[in-house]
């Protein structure tokens, strides 16, 4: 989801001017920036672009995650449904809170099965974070009536999905609160920093404060402020903020160019008998960073994917994959921590925490006939003409 190929001029000069008025903190110093709020912009912007009322910026997805748990309250005690295919973050942070990941299935999205999900939930599940994978949208809809009749908050992982929409809808606007990324290597980035939004004021309020130590940003000087409760320091600084309002700005060009290159893949992969691509509820919406496909099993998929390679155009195994699929992480099966008490694999009480490499059959079966390729903006017809032969001629082979 690379964004970073289209940094250029306007992210330079956006760069420069936060420089030369030489405040880089998000707070205070009015009279030195010149009343100029890179940050601030950057939340009511992409707050705009979202369709959500609030948005709070932060030090990464990854942070995003830790400020919106902690702002639903979630701790020590709770469970929190997430999905067996996503990046480790998602499931680092609800460990980090205390709470205990429980993983469901995965469908033909790529993203949390609502009939596992049903299956899932406890009276411990505090919160159901689905994620919505490669810049398309889960099953949100039966994704958030279970968790609407049991009366537990969704809170939308949509790291990967930013200019994701769903019949005209942002996603992380259907739940109680979404979490954005804008890393190295996702469409919109700020190099590092992610993105908190809700329309629930109280709950931004509470992110807000959580974000920055806990102080209550009452207009009276910076260290001056009241603390309802202690935090942490999670704030984006305004260098980011200038970068994030630069990209923002090109983001509508990145997915209608991003829309392009994947439509002509999907037509040449239409060609292939025995392949279904992933099901996407809206391609208008589509982010379009990733084209995904299945194979009726792990063995055609390795041998279609040997012969992509074979012509240079090899794409992602996620059968295989160590960062984003359950079966491999083998930190979270081992209960792996540096921390000598053992936490955080442990409830309270002292019972361990057991996640098996087995839990999740059917996600391991999708995954490991599932093939992707991630799309590049800079791609030319050339690239494109290259990736439509390498898809005949595996067909063939196949």
């Amino acid at each position: 989801m690379p964004g970073f190929e289209w940094l250029g001029r306007e992210e330079k000069e956006a760069v420069v001017d936060v420089m030369d008025r030489g405040v880089l903190f998000r707070y205070e110093f009015a009279e030195k920036r010149g009343d100029a709020w890179r940050v601030r912009q950057f939340e009511e912007a992409f707050a705009a672009y979202a369709g959500a009322k609030h948005a709070l910026a932060v030090t990464s997805g990854s942070a995003a995650l830790k400020v919106a748990l902690c702002a639903l309250g979630v701790g020590p005690g709770d469970e929190v449904i997430t999905q067996g295919f996503t990046f480790v973050a998602t499931w680092e942070a609800i460990l980090d809170c205390g709470a205990e990941p429980v993983f469901c299935e995965i469908d033909d999205t790529l993203c949390m099965d609502p009939a596992d999900l049903e299956k899932k939930i406890t009276p411990r599940t505090r919160c159901i974070v689905p994620v919505h994978m490669m810049g398309a949208p889960a099953d949100i809809g039966r994704i958030k009536a279970v968790a609407d009749a049991h009366g537990v908050p969704v809170l939308e992982d949509t790291a990967q999905a930013a200019g994701c929409f769903l019949n005209g809808r942002h996603m992380g606007t259907f739940g109680k609160v979404g979490t954005f990324s804008f890393d190295a290597v996702k469409t919109l980035t700020t190099g590092e920093g992610g993105m908190v939004i809700t329309d629930d004021a109280d709950l931004w309020r509470r992110a807000s404060e959580y974000h920055d130590h806990g102080h209550d940003h009452r207009p009276v000087g910076r260290g001056n402020e009241g603390r309802n409760f202690f935090g942490f320091n999670f704030r984006m600084m305004e260098l980011q903020g200038a970068i994030g309002l630069a990209q923002l700005a090109k983001m509508p060009a990145m997915v209608q160019t991003y829309q392009k290159h994947k439509n002509a893949l999907l037509e040449a992969l239409g060609q292939v008998p025995g392949l279904s691509p992933r099901r996407v509820a809206d391609r208008s919406g589509d982010a379009a960073t990733f084209v995904s496909w299945f194979l009726p099993d792990a063995q055609a998929a390795a041998r279609f994917n040997k012969s992509l390679a074979d012509s240079g155009c090899g794409a992602v195994p996620w059968g295989v994959n160590t960062w984003h699929s359950y079966p491999n992480w083998e930190q979270l099966h081992a209960g792996a921590t540096p921390i000598a008490s053992g936490w955080p694999f442990k409830r309270p009480g002292g019972a361990d925490l057991r996640f098996g490499p087995a839990d999740l059959p059917n996600t391991k079966e999708l995954l490991g006939r599932c093939l992707s390729w991630q799309i590049m903006l800079n791609w030319d017809d050339a690239k494109i003409e290259a990736m439509r032969q390498a898809v005949a001629k595996a067909a063939k082979e196949l």
